[in-house]
């Protein structure tokens, strides 16, 4: 993906505070910093800071510790390497879900067919990812936990983007962007609790039912 100024500015940062804490010579420093300026995407700024700890952390600290409020469950799952990057149905179904690992852009056509995209379990290769959605005579739906940020840009033609996900998530948690077009068809995207939260609660409203019961007699 295309890097943006502030993420260029981010990793300038972090350059600057390492050579305050003498990580970097002044050598290294200017070498990184030019290189950051120039850099085009995420992968030529995140190879720049690669050997150093986030702004603020120290060198023990984990570089992907959540921000404070975030959910801990994050802390293992950004960085690893995509599982899937294409889902494609025609005439036909697909479905990625359970514990895979979503690339920085996934694709996805469903062509007389439909196709499902659940994040919920997933574990993701970058706190920044794109899911493209080409649903043509078809239907898709994308399924997002939800402590995440959520973007939907799709455009609809005869058809329909229906977004109930878009929103703002926990701090540390990652950014989904929802685009693609609908074109006699439908994409829908909404948010849905984990199974493991979905349980717990029960298990809560089952507890606290007998309880009361106990209570009455």
């Amino acid at each position: 993906m295309r890097a943006s100024d502030a993420e260029r500015d981010r990793i300038a940062e972090a350059l600057r505070e390492a050579l305050a804490e003498g990580r970097l010579d002044m050598e290294e420093f200017d070498q990184r910093l030019g290189a950051a300026y120039k850099a085009r995407t995420h992968g030529e700024l995140e190879v720049l800071v690669r050997d150093l700890p986030e702004p603020g952390r120290t060198a023990g600290a984990a570089r992907k510790a959540p921000a404070p409020g975030a959910d801990s469950d994050w802390a293992g799952r950004i960085g690893g390497r995509a599982t899937s990057r294409w889902g494609v149905a025609v005439m036909g179904g697909f479905q990625r879900g359970g514990r895979w690992t979503v690339p920085r852009v996934f694709s996805s056509v469903a062509f007389w067919g439909g196709g499902q995209i659940d994040l919920r379990e997933a574990d993701f290769e970058d706190r920044e990812i794109v899911i493209r959605c080409f649903a043509i005579m078809g239907g898709m739906e994308v399924v997002v936990p939800p402590d995440v940020e959520v973007h939907v840009s799709g455009v609809g033609i005869m058809g329909g983007f229906d977004d109930k996900a878009s929103g703002p998530g926990t701090p540390g948690a990652p950014r989904v962007t929802v685009t693609g077009l609908a074109f006699w068809g439908g994409v829908g995207v909404r948010r849905k609790e984990r199974k493991a939260a979905r349980q717990a609660r029960r298990e809560e409203r089952r507890v606290e039912g007998g309880e009361q019961r106990k209570s009455l007699e």
